[in-house]
Order: C-alpha cells, then sequence, then structure tokens
C-alpha cells in the first residue's frame, strides 16, 4: 500500500473528514461505479444504510445531506458549500433526487435515508447504497470511510486492503525505524525522502506546487474564519470566537501581562487553530489534516512558523508538510486516523504529532529529532476519546486543536533542545494508540454514548 502526502492534505467541506467528506466520496464512487455499467439510466430509486458510528453521530456530522450530494455527482474537493443546503432543501420540498446532477428520480427521505445502530465487520464507518430500477435491483455496494476521507469498498475490505494504490515508492517504509535508517543510510532528511518517494506519482515542481495550494487553502480557510461571526450550526448554540480575539490580538499592543509579553506567539497560534476548526464545524472549505476534526493544528503551527520565522519560504512550506506527511502514513498504516476506530488520539494525536514532526523539520533538527517530535506529540494524546457533544464537532474538537498546537510547538521544542536519544519510540507510540484504541468502550469512539457528550446534557 503506497500513501502520498496528497492523500492526507485533501482539499474538502466540513464538518468531517470521516462522516461528511468519506460518505460524499463514497456516494459519487458509487454513481461513476454505476455509470461504468451503464446502469445510470436504468435508475428509479436509490436507499442509503448508514451503520454504526455514520449512525451515531451522522446527522450532527452531516453525514446524510453529504451522501446526497455525492448521490447528485458532487465531489468534496469541488463542491462549493454554499450550494449544500439550498440543495437539500429543494429535494426535502420536492421528493426528488436530481441523481448525477440530471436525472430526477423520487427520493423520500424518511423511506430512502435509513440508521442502523449495528456495525459491519471491517469498520464503525460504514454504508451500503442500493440502486433499484423498475421492479429489481440495479447494483449495490457497502463503502468503509476509513479516516481523513479514505474510502475502500467492500471488495477493498475483504481483501484487507486501505488503499488500492500499489505504487512502488523508491524509498518505501512502514515504520519510523526503517525511515529513520533510510534517511542516514542515504543521507537524506525526512522531507528529501518523502520528495523522492511523492516522485512516483508526480514531478518535482507539480509537488511543490500542489502542496503550495494546500497550504493556500489553507491559509484561505484561516482567514475566512477570522471574518465570520455569529453561532455555529446545529443547535448547541456554539458562539464563533476566532473573529472577536483576532481584534484583540491586533489591539493588544499595550498589554503587559505576563502572560502575554512571555506568551504572545501562542495566543496567535490559538486564533489560527480556533479559525480553521469553526470554518469546518459551519461546514465551511477547508483542508483535512489528516482529518477535519484535527484540521486547525497543522495549519495553526505551519502558520505560526511562517509569521514568527525570519526569512520562512515557500520552501519551507513543503518540507513541513512532506515532514508531516511521513508521520501521518506511520499513523494511517500501524494504527488509525479515525476518531471511529482509536477515538481522538487517532485525529488530534496524530496531527498533534503530524505538525510537531514539520516545525522541527524546518527549524533544522536532525531526522532523530524530528522522530522524537513526533513520538512528544503523539505520546501525550495517547487516551484522548471522541466524545463530541450533540454529535457536532464542535465541543470539545474545536478548542482541542488550539490546545494541540500549543502541545505540538512545545514538542517540537522540547526535541530541538535534546539530542534525538529518548526512551519511547514513536513506533512504540503507535503501537500504543492502536491498542488503546482497541482498549477504549465503544462509547468513546465517535458515538456520542459517554463522556463530555453525556456529562454535558446532564449538566
Amino acid at each position: 500500500m503506497a500513501i502520498s502526502v496528497f492523500d492526507l492534505f485533501k482539499i474538502g467541506i466540513g464538518p468531517s473528514s470521516s462522516h461528511t467528506v468519506g460518505p460524499m466520496r463514497a456516494a459519487y464512487d458509487f454513481v461513476q461505479a454505476l455509470r461504468e455499467q451503464d446502469l445510470l439510466e436504468r435508475v428509479a430509486r436509490i436507499e442509503v444504510k448508514l451503520y454504526g458510528s455514520l449512525c451515531a453521530t451522522g446527522k450532527g456530522h452531516g453525514t446524510d445531506r453529504a451522501v446526497i450530494m455525492g448521490l447528485m455527482g458532487e465531489r468534496p474537493d469541488r463542491i462549493d458549500p454554499a450550494v449544500v443546503t439550498p440543495c437539500i432543501e429543494e429535494l426535502l420540498e420536492a421528493n426528488t433526487l436530481m441523481f448525477d446532477g440530471r436525472l430526477a428520480i423520487p427520493f423520500l427521505w424518511a423511506r430512502d435515508m435509513q440508521w442502523y445502530e449495528e456495525c459491519l465487520p471491517y469498520h464503525p464507518n460504514a454504508m451500503t447504497l442500493v440502486a433499484h430500477g423498475h421492479g429489481e435491483e440495479l447494483w449495490r455496494n457497502t463503502y468503509y470511510s476509513v479516516g481523513g476521507g479514505f474510502v475502500i469498498d467492500e471488495g477493498q475490505a475483504e481483501r484487507g486492503e486501505l488503499d488500492q494504490d500499489h505504487t512502488l515508492l523508491p524509498y518505501d517504509f512502514n515504520s519510523a525505524a526503517e525511515l529513520m535508517a533510510l534517511c542516514r543510510m542515504h543521507d537524506m532528511r525526512i522531507s528529501e525522502l518523502m520528495l523522492e518517494n511523492e516522485k512516483a506519482w508526480r514531478s518535482e515542481a507539480e509537488i511543490r506546487d500542489g502542496l503550495w495550494q494546500i497550504w493556500q487553502a489553507m491559509r484561505a480557510c484561516v482567514d475566512t474564519g477570522l471574518e465570520q461571526e455569529g453561532v455555529l450550526p446545529g443547535g448547541l448554540n456554539v458562539k464563533r470566537r476566532a473573529a472577536s480575539l483576532h481584534r484583540r490580538l491586533q489591539a493588544a499592543g499595550n498589554d503587559q501581562s505576563l502572560i502575554a509579553t512571555t506568551f504572545g506567539a501562542m495566543d496567535w497560534v490559538n486564533v489560527f487553530a480556533l479559525a480553521v476548526n469553526e470554518e469546518n464545524a459551519a461546514g465551511g472549505r477547508m483542508v483535512t489534516a489528516p482529518t477535519n476534526g484535527a484540521a486547525g493544528i497543522i495549519p495553526a503551527v505551519l502558520h505560526y512558523y511562517m509569521k514568527f520565522q525570519s526569512g520562512a519560504c515557500e520552501r519551507d512550506v513543503v518540507d513541513f508538510l512532506l515532514a508531516a506527511g511521513a508521520v501521518g502514513i506511520l499513523c494511517k498504516k500501524n494504527a488509525s486516523i479515525s476518531g471511529a476506530e482509536v477515538g481522538c488520539q487517532g485525529e488530534v494525536g496524530s496531527a498533534c504529532a503530524m505538525a510537531a514532526a514539520g516545525l522541527a523539520e524546518v527549524m533544522g533538527g536532525s531526522v532523530g529529532q524530528v522522530e522524537n517530535a513526533a513520538e512528544i506529540g503523539l505520546e501525550h494524546n495517547l487516551g484522548l476519546t471522541c466524545d463530541p457533544v450533540g454529535g457536532l464537532v464542535q465541543v470539545p474538537c474545536i478548542e482541542r486543536n488550539a490546545i494541540a498546537s500549543v502541545k505540538a510547538i512545545n514538542a517540537a521544542q522540547m526535541a530541538l533542545r535534546g539530542d534525538g536519544e529518548h526512551f519511547i519510540s514513536l513506533d512504540k507510540a503507535i503501537r500504543t494508540m492502536r491498542d488503546t484504541g482497541r482498549d477504549m468502550q465503544d462509547k468513546y469512539k465517535e458515538t456520542s454514548r459517554g463522556g463530555l457528550a453525556v456529562n454535558a446534557i446532564e449538566c
């Protein structure tokens, strides 16, 4: 299995990579499969069956709406977020689905959008789509949204494939130990090795341009989040804070308090992270990094570097994202980046480790120091549960990104102050994340049936 950095960083919409981006992509792929079999014109009815975690928090995460948009022929990387609500309202009013964006077929929401608490065998995030003709079933397939917008279907799941890409990489690695050994053997930094691997898919110019575009999308998300005010959708009445905090930061020149004078840069990190995750919670345009729920951490830390590091440039952006991508690949291969599978440690923990590695890389850290930074970032998020209040990616998700962003910077700083030697390896931390995820009760893995999700409502 080959994973590209562009698999981890994908432009999409909020609020969830596994519950919004993945299901929309799966529904779009289902439409394409029908087209390839010359079945599109024969479709008279579509059934949507959402299972497990997609059922438990799907309404709060917009899973049902995302599937509909995918069936309408929309892709998460191309859709205009502003069209979602009008399209859904029109469907509900007319009971008609514009299948593939052009074929009007009946769709009765109460009948055709079905929710099942049971979990299917391969992953908690499962959905089955069924296409009916007139009096016959034309085609069905089951899809698993395995985190970060990655999707596999029933056949891939049965074969144990996380992804269908089998590209041969010049420096393939399956552990941090292998990654570091390859870097030392070939006298390469982690970002340099990752760049060579990415050339298996595209040219160096395309890689650099693509990662710069990812950074521009991250910046645009921050800028939009710093402008928007009001209350986030979903019913919790959570107020946006990034815009007001940003104004206060801009006017805080005379604040001589201890925190302001010694920790001022972290205020900016916080506001960058809040801006991204408020946009995500509102269903706006953002970048999975490596998921939506943890999408604010890497942009916040990279914004921190670009704002406060003298001479920061485009090359640094590319190196940061490549090194971060290496750690994300390890987390995905050896544990999970899915909150439904291992809890929030798989989302925020992985993103914190990735951001710490990226920062250590561009700050000149050795291979060992970069690995140490990632390990510190992940180790101190182990056991983090996924229990979103009301099934929404708002509480505690938004603040959690800000806290983890600061933690990533501290992890990089601690690693850079050391020599790269440390007691727990990144491989052991990732393995622990995998094992801890297995040990968690199901109610703490993106179900909203435990933890803060329960106590917030009871109180």
